[in-house]
């Protein structure tokens, strides 16, 4: 809901969407700064990540968790924690955890083990039958060069096993995976994935302004971004309606556009 009705700005879909989706990414976030956050941001955020492993070490997780379900969003534990338990050979012992936490979602990573990829996929499948999953591709280490081919077809792969939604790697730092360690796009890459696989299936990691501001200049105001900063969700809101200098052009009609020179 707007404060006030202002003319051509694009349309975004009400909860839930399917599409325009954001991703914050909580990194030990308090009760009182959650219930912070959830009185500003609440209406423009769909997806919580408890990022890496920080709900193994949290205080009164299970209470935040009610308090993110209850404001309409789906929660899950970094895709970091599903790869620590299952290089302990614990899958069972990751499924009993966050079902103990009452989450519904769960993310399928192999950014930081070596994983077959035929085993991921089975991960994925198995997991499908009780919990939204989404899965992750690309790798967090800096220097690990995919082909846009492989990109493709693991993601494919992917979604086919059963994910939901495939996750574009960037880290929390914005600088490996679908960006070069300047924090800019691999446009190529980019492109190619964009041609084959269907972009409501595919959530961006975009931590930064910058990144943010390109995706939705590429895809439009409703592409899905994630590991989107607690306090950087209204930003990501104002970039997405052009509200802010970066989208500022974007949906303005041309003959308005002509004002740029002389305002």
């Amino acid at each position: 809901m707007n404060n006030i009705n202002i003319p051509f700005l694009p349309a975004r879909e009400a909860k839930p969407r399917k599409s325009g989706v954001t991703m914050m990414m909580d990194k030990g976030l308090s009760i009182r700064q959650a219930e912070d956050f959830l009185s500003a941001s609440a209406d423009f955020t769909d997806i919580i990540k408890l990022g890496f492993g920080t709900s193994v070490i949290t205080p009164n997780l299970k209470q935040k968790i009610k308090l993110y379900k209850d404001a309409g969003m789906r929660v899950y534990v970094g895709g970091t924690l599903f790869e620590a338990f299952v290089a302990r050979n614990m899958f069972k012992e990751y499924i009993d955890y966050i079902e103990d936490l009452g989450l519904d979602m769960a993310e399928v990573s192999d950014g930081s083990i070596i994983l077959d990829h035929k085993k991921k996929c089975e991960y994925i499948s198995k997991l499908a039958k009780k919990f939204h999953v989404v899965s992750e591709v690309g790798s967090k280490e800096a220097g690990i060069l995919i082909s846009p081919s492989k990109w493709i077809s693991m993601m494919k792969a992917e979604l086919d096993a059963g994910s939901q939604m495939v996750i574009a790697e960037a880290r929390e730092s914005g600088n490996v995976g679908i960006y070069r360690p300047n924090g800019t796009a691999h446009v190529l890459l980019v492109n190619r994935i964009m041609a084959k696989i269907p972009s409501e299936k595919i959530l961006w990691e975009a931590p930064i302004k910058s990144q943010q501001a390109w995706f939705i200049k590429l895809i439009g105001a409703n592409v899905n971004l994630g590991n989107i900063a607690h306090d950087d969700v209204i930003p990501l809101e104002t970039l997405r309606l052009g509200l802010r200098g970066d989208t500022f052009f974007q949906h303005l009609p041309e003959d308005l556009k002509k004002l740029k020179q002389v305002v």
